[in-house]
């Protein structure tokens, strides 16, 4: 573990020591000195998703924050010396959050299946920088990094959120965890021959060894922790979609986590899974394919969330078209499923209240495409209103950071965006992000 860590850690860094000239696809930031003054001159602001937008007004920045937010363009001679970036022809929101990625690729099927065994981990490092970078640039100033092996988004986690590589800031979950044989078993698909040499300390089995795998990710100084009540469209097993873990093991998973202090995100598709992880105090529920009336029951009385990633469809039908056998048959069967019976649950929690968090599962789908999804929950019962509010209020509250972003108010962090367009009347509009700003620096300003 140690081991791929420093691989991780190492290659991010070679990333990083690059010349500009061999980075042809970094974005230049603009980084102010400390205590120097920005002002961003928007032509509307969406200050607090959920409420109305301002007209004219400008926010004033410094040492990475929000101090002050105010009615019209203020006179520049106000602020001696202070930059002025000028949106006045845009509309200005808070920085995208997406709950649910995974940065170190966007393979799948049979192709991830030989990347697993011929990339190394310093190449995998150079995707999930580059992935990153695409995140960044597509206005998603914060993601939750819901599982990758050998700790190569906890190595870039660290790195973007000192600015040393150009990357939204990152909360990150390490490696999934599973029952043996459940979704996040690596092993599935390999002869006995190569299983035996995989690792496999993700896998647990009854609760003290339940217990023992939460803690050996927390050790590892994971920010959250991401198991599988269910199993999985991707898992090469032909074992369905329905619970694949008992109730003891569930609980002793949640409840270890919880105790650490982590949130527990869990990946379940058949009601019977999600019922008995929503019962057990779960944060959320991700993908959630399948409700049945106790599903909105459970939802509403725990308060937990739930992250649609209806996007991964994209990912599905994309590869189908140029490879019809991109997938062996038990995943195909699962993917036609998925891709037929994707935003039903939506439709349900809709007018039900539950409370819904944004999220891709970009890595299925393509990364710096996250911003697909908000066509995908206008289209399955939310408001391009609300669906911004999943991505930005409720996603915030989710991750348990609140206090710094979500909104743009004083105090909290200048992750800012703009776009050519309302977002309110098209939420396609945010499909073409021409302004982002991440803790103050502007990473990308389109003219």
């Amino acid at each position: 573990m140690k081991t791929m860590l420093t691989g991780a850690v190492c290659a991010l860094a070679l990333v990083a020591a690059l010349p500009a000239a061999a980075q042809t696809t970094a974005p230049k930031t603009v980084t102010p000195e400390a205590g120097a003054v920005t002002l961003i001159q928007a032509g509307r602001l969406l200050d607090r998703p959920g409420q109305a937008p301002r007209g004219p007004s400008t926010l004033v920045v410094r040492d990475g924050k929000v101090v002050e937010i105010r009615d019209g363009f203020v006179d520049v001679s106000s602020f001696p010396g202070a930059t002025v970036v000028d949106q006045r022809d845009r509309f200005v929101l808070p920085g995208l959050i997406d709950s649910h990625v995974h940065l170190v690729s966007d393979l799948a099927g049979q192709a991830w299946l030989v990347s697993s065994v011929t990339e190394s981990l310093p190449a995998q490092s150079y995707h999930a920088a580059d992935n990153a970078r695409k995140t960044l640039m597509a206005g998603f100033t914060t993601v939750r990094n819901l599982g990758d092996d050998g700790g190569v988004t906890l190595a870039l986690r660290d790195a973007t959120a000192e600015h040393r590589l150009p990357g939204p800031r990152i909360l990150d979950a390490g490696t999934s965890i599973s029952a043996t044989s459940g979704h996040m078993d690596g092993r599935l698909g390999f002869n006995d021959d190569v299983r035996a040499h995989m690792a496999h300390d993700n896998v647990c089995n009854g609760v003290d060894s339940c217990r023992e795998a939460v803690r050996l990710q927390v050790g590892r100084g994971v920010d959250v922790i991401k198991i599988a009540t269910t199993g999985g469209v991707n898992s090469r097993v032909g074992a369905g979609v329905g619970a694949q873990m008992f109730e003891d093991e569930a609980r002793a998973l949640i409840d270890t986590a919880h105790l650490y202090g982590k949130k527990v995100a869990v990946h379940a598709h058949g009601a019977d899974g999600i019922d008995l992880a929503l019962r057990l105090g779960a944060d959320s529920i991700e993908h959630g394919t399948l409700f049945d009336d106790e599903t909105l029951r459970l939802f509403q009385r725990s308060g937990a969330y739930y992250v649609p990633t209806l996007s991964t469809v994209n990912g599905y039908i994309e590869r189908l078209a140029a490879d019809p056998e991109a997938y062996p048959p038990d995943v195909l069967a699962k993917v036609r499923w998925r891709i037929e019976i994707t935003g039903q649950s939506l439709q349900r929690a809709v007018p039900a209240g539950v409370r819904i968090a944004f999220g891709t599962d970009a890595g299925v789908s393509k990364h710096g495409r996250n911003a697909d999804e908000f066509e995908l929950m206008v289209k399955h019962g939310m408001t391009p209103a609300t669906a911004i509010q999943a991505a930005t209020v409720n996603a915030a509250d989710l991750l348990g950071l609140s206090e710094e972003v979500g909104t743009l108010e004083p105090g909290k962090r200048a992750d800012v965006i703009a776009v050519a367009g309302d977002p309110l009347t098209d939420v396609t509009t945010l499909k073409t992000v021409a302004f982002v700003m991440r803790d103050g620096r502007i990473y990308k300003d389109e003219r």
